[in-house]
């Protein structure tokens, strides 16, 4: 059973130094221009140049994320802009974009190539079919369970897996989240996610209005807790309620507090409630499965993080990954 990689993320060089020093075997950073986190990524060509020179010189490995959508602009500039990047030899590139992928094994055909999440690869025919393309790694969307991820190893033997282990999940499929193009027109598959989800909120509910449009009736005075306890109650009962609850077809809006009066509708349904962000991912007591399923690298989210998210979780999931090779998890 080979060792899974621990990949960990770079948003600066001292973050990249701290990673490999707690324990990871590659770091993944943005390039300038083309890839997620665009705001907060520290690396320019020059911090590139150093990152990728350091990690081969540990033995370690360096992978360059450049995996925006692009619109046309960046499109007729990007063969350009990746020259330089090329040259200094990176192990991989984390790609998501059909086009610029094919440009790439166009005129770079051994660059190897990792799929990133945001190109949502869900199903086993989905890592064939990259596989074919000449891809040498899927990133599996974070949305899949182990079961499902076990049988795309299994059906995909020669095509290495990489999943997400730790960190922050979006809203609908990974980074396709459009909240922050709502409120500020910053758009997450351009690079420039300002993670509205994560802002501060109250919930107001909603009636029709004179006019016929949905309007805010009251603050609402809201135990989650209680209404999770009194759910509880009902799935464990022998005789489970049939009743209707009283606030079902009930309408809630949301208020962002540096944005009174702009008003979201909250949507809900036996699945969840959609709008605002999930529980972030911590995997770490599931390592020892993931292991023994396959996967070839373990995946941790934050390149805007800080150095000490970057120290624990490298510390913590190496832990784990070792305890589960030694058969000691």
């Amino acid at each position: 059973m080979t060792t899974p990689e621990l990949l960990l993320p770079a948003g600066s060089l001292e973050k990249m130094r701290t990673a490999y020093a707690y324990g990871a075997d590659a770091v993944y950073a943005g390039q300038p221009r083309y890839s997620l986190r665009a705001r907060n990524n520290e690396f320019a060509l020059e911090q590139l140049r150093t990152g990728i020179s350091e990690a081969h010189t540990l033995g370690k490995k360096f992978f360059v994320a450049s995996n925006i959508m692009p619109h046309n602009a960046k499109v007729k500039t990007y063969l350009a802009d990746m020259e330089p990047v090329i040259a200094m030899r990176p192990d991989a590139l984390i790609m998501a974009d059909p086009g610029l992928i094919m440009m790439v094994r166009q005129k770079w055909p051994d660059v190897p190539i990792h799929l990133s999440v945001q190109a949502n690869t869900v199903n086993y025919m989905g890592v064939k079919f990259w596989q074919k393309i000449g891809l040498t790694r899927v990133i599996l969307s974070r949305e899949l369970s182990l079961d499902e991820i076990a049988q795309i190893r299994d059906l995909c033997p020669d095509m290495e897996i990489e999943v997400f282990v730790h960190g922050a999940l979006c809203i609908a499929y990974s980074g396709r989240c459009l909240l922050s193009g709502y409120f500020n027109h910053r758009d997450p598959n351009q690079g420039t996610c300002t993670n509205s989800c994560r802002w501060d909120y109250k919930v107001t509910a909603g009636g029709e209005g004179d006019n016929g449009d949905i309007e805010a009736i009251e603050k609402i005075d809201f135990d989650f807790n209680e209404a999770l306890n009194e759910a509880n109650n009902e799935t464990t009962s022998q005789q489970p309620s049939v009743k209707r609850h009283p606030a079902a077809d009930a309408v809630y809006l949301i208020e962002e507090k540096e944005r009174p009066g702009q008003l979201m509708p909250i949507m809900e349904d036996e699945h969840g409630t959609y709008i605002m962000n999930s529980k972030d991912l911590r995997a770490v007591e599931h390592i020892e499965r993931l292991v023994k399923i396959g996967v070839d690298s373990f995946k941790v989210e934050g390149r805007t993080k800080s150095v000490y998210y970057v120290a624990r979780t490298a510390q913590v999931y190496r832990k784990a990954i070792d305890d589960a090779m030694a058969g000691k998890a």
